[in-house]
């Protein structure tokens, strides 16, 4: 159905994309008073994948946000037909999910406490009761199972129809047999689209293209990372013992779904290798409707398991068996947001066969994102700025996509890494720590030292819920670095150079803390948004009276240097250029590491002469290195920043001169328990676009004694106003745990007498402790303050994967408070 029959010359915003992706974004985009909208769909409206698809709409999620974000989808498809007079095809049924072993059990325990610490109902379930609920099923196999009353399901294109209409009935036009074959960009902002039936001028343009959408991307040089794959289902005759108010069935350790429709089942999964289809550049046209070819064999292990789980279908005949391609991310999140390579050109795609349910809350977040010019709540796991260019290639994508589809009913182990299209990037000593044991994690496509197996031991990840295989070398990493030295490759670091005689003034206005400092000093400080809440966290040092060099985590590198240049103050004369190619960067830290450093160098590094904050650069050996004194593991020590060339000298050199006081290799698991233990907050887990540095504790890092103006000032003193008239009522607090058998991830939600208050953001092993320890945002309820008094008359557990232990929380660090270590 078109709403008109003629080509408008301009839009205020373009919508590529018919399907309940695009037709969401414009009905929340009119909603919102941006009424001025054209979709523009290359056939028509969900005729590209939403058509096909299972159309299961299951609220809880992994994250808070993500959760929330499909409980809108729900309460909107609820609420369609009162609007546009046509339904949605919503219907809630509730869903079963079913365990066949007690790894998959833990896992459903922790998905309960989560849908508790969400306000989300859910039961845990004997199989007995998962017999009742679904009497179609075996169960003699299971070991439990959970249940969601709050599930249900959708017709996906009943659903589009009806947003379309909705966006139509406030003046959006709809254009369908319209192919974008173009996008206009002038001055590094979109300005337009070009079609197959004429141009069109635009401020905004909102890419909804589906698994086209990394073509029409390309063609704005924008990198969307997404790749095809086929994806199955069958739909069966009518199943004896099937009704119209069937729940949805999980099973995940069998790869399988299960949905009643027409009393038969739709019965689809996620097998562990998938099919990757043709190139994203290769998507044929027109494609409208169509589904691949069938292949049983591929199909089989899902239908054999099917067979196992519900064995009255071994009777049941079947009606067809859909392949519909769909395109999935490199890490199985969608991706949202606006695109770092050109102003006002925003996406919205990639949704890994949870695009029904994601519509509604995906829609509304970015035409909030549009409306507001930066997002209203924290997307950062979805944004398109966690990818880079190089994670557009094409060649990467089709093997990464075959190991990702599978991940949707793989069991979520905290710590479990990508084995495909891997080794990726690699730091200039990659070779030295392969060769001395190092298992190796990834993070924005590098690899990276988790830990260092002893000689002789495959330096391999055994997946589980309590202590894994590696927690003894981790432990020992973490002593060294406690007692002796430890050398941690963090080569993976951003590395920027804001360059220019107004750097310092662009820099005071981006960050929290007075960066007017002299050469040679760094500084800790956040970036935060209007709103006052967090959009990275990073050290600055000043190189130059006009240069300064920004150090942030790994993951962070396209979102930081987007904020950073959009918000630039108008007129700015400064250059940021991303410097992190060029130098590796060595953590030596530990009691040890100055007498390891002063055996290659003639610097003075005395705590008079080198101070903490210090940086200078210094020859090492016999290469030149920039040092830094800072510590993100709580003991003495100095951050390395070596050129790319010189690299693997300067690392065999540390290892040599240490060599008589211990020296030790260190990973990433060992560097996340020593900075727990320290309270060290994370950009992403602690510090999110959802917190500020009121609830993070960061306050000391705020220039807020000063008269400076920063981005976000504003906000954030309200915030400082409103927590000293009516006290905190959420905060971060660190973490003990009290019995030294449990182990904790992070996630876990943690109770205050037998309450709910909140959950751990991190969380691992402590050596110097002897327990897990972790950070957590705990709630106090609206009449308490979160203080002091409230944290020591509390009776505090944490709930592991079903089991409770006791914890103890603290308002300071839970390892050297005093800071007495480092400085």
């Amino acid at each position: 159905m078109t709403s008109a029959t003629s080509m408008p010359d301009r839009a205020r915003v373009v919508v590529i994309g018919g399907g309940v992706i695009g037709t969401s974004v414009a009905y929340h985009l009119t909603k919102l008073g941006i009424t001025d909208v054209l979709l523009l769909e290359q056939g028509q409206l969900s005729s590209g994948t939403t058509w096909h698809a299972a159309g299961l709409v299951g609220q809880l999620r992994a994250s808070e946000s993500g959760t929330r974000l499909v409980q809108y989808s729900t309460e909107l498809y609820r609420e369609l037909e009162a609007e546009t007079g046509l339904t949605a095809g919503y219907k809630q049924c509730g869903g079963v999910t079913v365990a066949r072993t007690e790894d998959r059990m833990i896992q459903l325990r922790r998905t309960a406490a989560n849908a508790a610490a969400f306000d989300l109902d859910c039961e845990l379930l004997t199989p007995l009761q998962a017999l009742e609920r679904y009497p179609v099923i075996r169960i003699d196999d299971l070991v439990g199972a959970i249940w969601l009353p709050a599930d249900g399901k959708a017709n996906p294109s009943d659903l589009t129809q009806a947003l379309a209409k909705g966006a139509r009935m406030r003046g959006a036009r709809i254009m369908e047999r319209t192919r974008v074959v173009g996008v206009s960009i002038v001055d590094g902002r979109v300005a337009g689209v070009r079609t197959d039936r004429g141009d069109v001028e635009a401020e905004i343009v909102v890419n909804c293209a589906g698994q086209w959408a990394k073509q029409v991307g390309s063609l704005a040089g924008v990198n969307v990372p997404l790749h095809s794959a086929e994806h199955f289902y069958v739909v069966t005759e009518p199943v004896v013992g099937v009704h119209p108010d069937m729940p949805i069935l999980r099973d995940p350790d069998g790869y399988t779904y299960f949905k009643e429709e027409v009393g038969g089942l739709v019965v689809g999964g996620f097998e562990p290798e998938a099919k990757p289809w043709v190139s994203p550049d290769a998507i044929p046209y027109p494609f409208e409707f169509q589904l691949l070819e069938e292949d049983w064999d591929h199909f089989q292990i899902l239908m054999d398991s099917a067979l196992w789980r519900i064995p009255v279908l071994e009777e049941t005949g079947l009606k067809k068996l859909y392949n519909g391609p769909e395109s999935f991310t490199p890490d199985n999140q969608f991706i949202l947001g606006e695109a770092p390579e050109v102003a006002n050109f925003y996406v919205a795609a990639g949704f890994n066969s949870v695009g029904i349910a994601s519509a509604g809350g995906a829609g509304r977040a970015l035409a909030e994102w549009i409306c507001n010019g930066s997002p209203t709540t924290d997307l950062t796991s979805v944004d398109v700025r966690r990818f880079a260019p190089f994670n557009g290639n094409t060649r990467w994508l089709h093997d990464r996509v075959s190991e990702v589809l599978g991940l949707h009913y793989e069991i979520p182990w905290p710590n479990r890494e990508m084995t495909s299209a891997r080794p990726f990037r690699r730091s200039p000593v990659h070779h030295l720590l392969e060769s001395a044991g190092a298992n190796f994690g990834s993070r924005m496509g590098w690899e990276r030292a988790n830990f260092f197996a002893p000689a002789g031991v495959e330096p391999t990840i055994e997946y589980s819920w309590g202590k894994q295989n590696w927690l003894p070398y981790s432990a020992a990493e973490q002593v060294a670095c406690r007692t002796a030295v430890a050398v941690f490759d963090q080569t993976s670091f951003s590395k920027y150079l804001l360059t220019g005689p107004d750097a310092e003034a662009a820099l005071q206005w981006l960050c929290t803390a007075d960066v007017a400092v002299d050469v040679g000093t760094c500084v800790y400080t956040g970036m935060l948004d209007e709103r006052g809440c967090y959009e990275s966290d990073v050290t600055v040092t000043r190189t130059a009276v006009d240069e300064f060099l920004i150090v942030s985590s790994a993951a962070t590198t396209e979102r930081d240097k987007d904020h950073i240049t959009r918000h630039l103050p108008a007129g700015t004369r400064a250059r940021l250029v991303d410097v992190t190619s060029s130098m590796a960067v060595f953590g030596v830290m530990g009691p040890r590491s100055r007498d390891v450093l002063a055996t290659l160098t003639d610097a003075d590094l005395g705590d008079e002469a080198f101070p903490f904050g210090t940086s200078r650069r210094i020859g090492l050996g016999y290469a030149e290195v920039r040092a830094t004194r800072i510590t993100y593991v709580g003991e003495l020590g100095w951050e390395l920043y070596v050129p790319a060339e010189f690299a693997v000298g300067v690392y065999e050199d540390l290892m040599a001169a240490g060599a008589d006081v211990g020296i030790t290799r260190g990973g990433y698991y060992a560097i996340e328990s020593l900075r727990l233990e320290k309270g060290y907050r994370a950009f992403g887990r602690e510090l999110t676009p959802n917190d500020t540095p009121v609830e993070a504790g960061l306050l000391f890092a705020c220039k807020l004694a000063t008269d400076v103006d920063f981005l976000g000032r504003a906000a954030l003193e309200q915030a400082v106003a409103t927590a000293k008239a009516d006290g905190l009522r959420r905060r971060v607090v660190g973490v003990r745990v009290d019995a030294p058998e449990a182990m904790l991830w992070g996630g876990e939600v943690i109770l205050r007498n037998g309450e709910v208050v909140g959950q751990m953001t991190s969380a691992a092993w402590a050596q110097t402790t002897g327990a897990c320890v972790g950070l957590a945002y705990v709630r106090s309820g609206e009449r308490a303050r979160v203080d002091a008094a409230w944290v020591a008359d509390g009776d505090y557990q944490v709930d592991a994967g079903g089991d409770r232990y006791p914890v103890t929380l603290s308002l300071r660090a839970l390892y050297d408070p005093s800071n007495t270590r480092i400085r």
